[in-house]
Formats: C-alpha cells, sequence, structure tokens
C-alpha cells in the first residue's frame, strides 16, 4: 500500500534573541522530518561573513535587506523549519510575508531568561552596548507585540527543551491539518 506524500508547510518560528528558536528547531525539524535552517546562519554562509561584521561592514539595514531575500526567495517552499532572526519580523511587512509562506511559531520567555541566555554569546551586534540588559528590555518592549501577534505562542520559561518541542509539535500537526497552500 503506497501512501500520498503529504505536504509539509514550513514552520517559521520567531522570538527575540534567546529564546530557543535554534535548539528547538533543530529537534522539532528531526522529529517532523524537515529540513531545519537558521536564516542568520545561512545569511552568514552566503555572505562570507558573521553577522556581527556584516553589521560593522555594511549596517543593519543591509543586513535587514538580506533577512528579507532570505524570506522572499532564499529557501524551500516546504518542508522546513526555518529558525528566524530575532528582528527578522518587525521589519515591516516580514510578518505578512511569512505568514503566507507557512506556519509561525512565536517562541517567548521572560526578560530576565533572555538576558542570562544571551549575556554567554558575543556574537549579538545589538547587544555589544554598554548596558546590554537594558537593551534587551527596550528591544523586548518594542518586539512583543509584533512576535505576539505573528502565530501560535510558546514559553520557554521554565520549561525543558523536550517539553517545549512536544508543544511545539502537537502545534504544528494541528495547525498544518486545515493549512492550504
Amino acid at each position: 500500500m503506497s501512501r500520498k506524500t503529504q505536504y509539509k508547510p514550513n514552520l517559521y518560528l520567531v522570538g527575540f534573541m534567546g529564546v530557543g528558536k535554534s535548539a528547538i528547531g533543530r529537534r522539532v525539524a528531526r522529529e517532523l522530518g524537515l529540513r531545519f535552517i537558521d536564516s542568520d546562519h545561512q545569511i552568514e554562509k552566503e555572505q562570507g561573513m558573521k553577522i556581527p561584521e556584516i553589521f560593522a561592514s555594511a549596517g543593519e539595514s543591509r543586513f535587514r535587506e538580506l533577512e528579507r531575500q532570505f524570506i522572499e526567495s532564499g529557501h524551500p517552499e516546504s518542508g522546513c523549519v526555518v529558525s528566524c532572526g530575532g528582528g527578522l519580523v518587525v521589519q515591516p511587512g516580514m510578518k505578512e510575508i511569512i505568514k503566507q509562506k507557512g506556519l509561525v511559531i512565536c517562541l517567548f520567555a521572560s526578560a530576565e531568561s533572555i538576558i542570562e541566555r544571551t549575556s554567554r554569546n558575543q556574537d549579538r551586534p545589538l547587544l555589544n552596548v554598554p548596558d546590554p540588559a537594558a537593551k534587551v528590555r527596550e528591544l523586548l518592549a518594542e518586539r512583543e507585540p509584533i512576535y505576539m501577534d505573528c502565530g501560535a505562542c510558546i514559553t520557554t520559561e521554565g520549561r525543558t527543551i523536550p517539553e517545549v518541542v512536544r508543544h511545539m509539535i502537537r502545534t504544528y500537526k494541528s495547525i498544518s491539518r486545515s493549512y492550504k497552500k
């Protein structure tokens, strides 16, 4: 008996830096048999330089252009879990574009958890400021309403990666049943 190949819409993970989009996205992709793509890593690969270098040499606006190009045409139209950079959906029109391209899940955590998680990573150009904690709170206040309006929202606060992965897989399967391309 042959099974018809089921259409698997892309799953876009959005949210602030440090909420777990990449770590959780990799596991979700593996469990669902989808390809995992991190938008930041893909841009780095295509540009031949790290995000901080892109910010330093070409500026944030150029980086945002590269994000838009990636979403519009830089990845397959289905069968992927895409971890989006923290500022990607904040750009005008980007939230609407990814919602048209697939399913969107927002991951979120408290400012305190994000501060603790991001403090270990120096490759975050927006946090290379005298007071990174204040910058996290400022950016989170601006961005959180946009993130929360993107799709289903799942907290990573006080939960293990396997718990969040199971929740995300249930959500993806539930939403994708009714998804029409």
